[in-house]
């Protein structure tokens, strides 16, 4: 049967201002302030140019363009390069210094502005209807209030709200995919931080646009159902450590979406292709030591080089029956599961739940958690900020790995906390480590050596010993006493020491 394929995109450009002043510019980009003139806004439009032509996708949802006429410019922009957009629609929220946009290679029949609010800062949502191959899909661009300055939950859930209401308005037969820098995390009713909590746990995009049920993100065979009303966040594709589009320093966020209802899936119209999601990362949108190429703003002037701090999202839809990763429903989702199961796998096919976990050590972002003293411990790496040591958890757990040996939980969550434990019992002493039943991740106590050449000497025996802080590394022939080190294991089982509190130097 005859089809029609196409992709689409979404791309936070991060700030496409023009060179008349308006009044609501942003104080970097006032012209002919700061180094922004007419040469460096050419720059600027080829290098987002570069990266349009590049995606080749045929409609492009637009963040952070300031009007119609720049919106133009970058039109025209695209059309010398040899990448023509024949159509584009654009926001007009009056007294907003950015809008959002969007580019496409099909006919926009309809555009509307869905105000969220008469405030100026709160940016208006952009609908567009396109007329696909005969086939009308619906399109709502977003961006919503960002997470910095007073970025409480409260005021996406007004962009959401505004959302579905128009959603609700529109036919039941009316297909539609949401897109757009929504500011959000895929995940955010796990991930959104207490401080800006102003809604009881509520979230935009987990509650309002529905993306879960229950406490489980929105599946492929949940959108198979055919329910109405639930939405299927494209995040849920990738694995866990693909999930981001923008990088602050070293947090990794997925704050741009693709988002779709079940019309997509239903063999009707237009329909997803499946696994098609991705993450735009052309080499040059990133530094040499792997940060975002974000547009440069030094020393208080544009310097004429970078992209965006934002990387474009992409994916792809067709006229024939959307085609079900059919091994997906095989698996029998156990949701429950013991840290020692975590050992005899490389990987999560789907996320679990870790009841009664105790935190028997915590070190800043990293700890080590265990069900119980007898029982087998595992590593939290870089996802245990909000623990507490001495205390028992029930986690969310999404990624696990094998790090040249040692077994580490990289994406983990608290579902509750359950209060303080004694941990006295959950230690290993001086004894257990030369017994050959000794395993990785425990937590010893009371170890008394001579440090050498990275090895530790205990009673005739030599101890692989790593300091997490070289400067903190004794002299050779000291002897030491470790109140915790950590079991760990590169490729051997080794003495981890992380900081000073952990070990003290013994008078001779």
């Amino acid at each position: 049967m005859w089809s029609k394929s196409f992709t689409l995109a979404t791309y936070n450009v991060e700030n496409l201002f023009d060179m008349v002043y308006q009044g609501s510019e942003y104080e970097e980009y006032i012209p002919h302030k700061h180094q922004w003139n007419e040469r460096i806004l050419k720059i600027k439009l080829y290098h987002i140019a570069e990266v349009i032509c590049d995606m080749d996708a045929d409609i492009i949802g637009l963040q952070e363009i300031e009007n119609q006429a720049i919106l133009t410019r970058l039109s025209n922009t695209l059309q010398s390069v040899g990448c023509p957009y024949a159509y584009n629609a654009i926001t007009h929220k009056k007294g907003a210094a950015i809008q959002v946009a969007i580019l496409s290679r099909f006919p926009l029949t309809k555009h509307k502005d869905i105000e969220v609010s008469s405030i100026p800062k709160v940016r208006n949502i952009l609908e567009v209807e396109a007329t696909i191959e005969g086939h009308s899909l619906t399109l709502f661009v977003n961006h919503w209030k960002s997470l910095a300055y007073q970025g409480y939950e409260s005021k996406r859930i007004v962009y959401a709200k505004a959302l579905m209401k128009r959603i609700k308005m529109l036919s039941s037969t009316q297909e539609y995919i949401i897109l757009g820098d929504l500011n959000s995390d895929y995940n955010a009713y796990l991930t959104l931080a207490k401080k800006l909590d102003d809604s009881n746990g509520q979230t935009a995009l987990n509650d309002i646009l529905k993306t879960k049920i229950g406490d489980t993100l929105v599946s492929e065979e949940d959108m198979l159902s055919l329910q109405e009303g639930i939405h299927y966040d494209l995040w849920n594709e990738l694995k866990v450590s693909k999930r981001w589009s923008y990088r602050y320093y070293t947090k990794k966020s997925s704050l741009d979406h693709i988002v779709l209802e079940a019309k997509m899936f239903d063999g009707k119209g237009i329909d997803y292709i499946n696994n098609s999601f991705k993450v735009y990362k052309a080499g040059y949108l990133f530094t040499k030591k792997g940060y975002l190429n974000r547009w440069k703003y030094k020393k208080n002037k544009h310097i004429g080089k970078g992209y965006s701090d934002h990387l474009p999202l992409v994916a792809s839809f067709d006229t024939k029956a959307y085609q079900a990763d059919t091994y997906k429903h095989t698996v029998k989702q156990d949701k429950n599961k013991s840290i020692e199961s975590l050992y005899e796998i490389e990987s999560l096919e789907y996320p679990i739940v870790l009841q009664d976990v105790v935190v028997i050590l915590k070190r800043g972002r990293n700890a080590i958690i265990k069900h119980d003293r007898h029982g087998r411990g595992i590593l939290l790496y870089g996802c245990a900020s909000g623990l507490k040591m001495g205390h028992k958890y029930d986690m969310y757990v999404e990624a696990i790995k094998n790090y040249h040996g040692l077994k580490e939980i990289t994406h983990a969550y608290t579902l509750k906390d359950k209060g303080l434990v004694s941990l006295d019992a959950y230690y290993k002493e001086q004894k257990s480590l030369m017994a050959k039943s000794i395993k990785q991740n425990e937590v010893i106590r009371g170890i008394i050596g001579v440090y050498h050449n990275r090895f530790l000497r205990v009673d005739g025996h030599k101890i692989p010993i790593y300091f997490k802080k070289k400067k903190l590394t004794p002299k050779n022939g000291t002897q030491i006493k470790i109140d915790y080190a950590h079991i760990g294991y590169y490729n051997t089982l080794q003495l981890v020491v992380y900081n000073k509190k952990d070990f003290e130097i013994m008078e001779k």
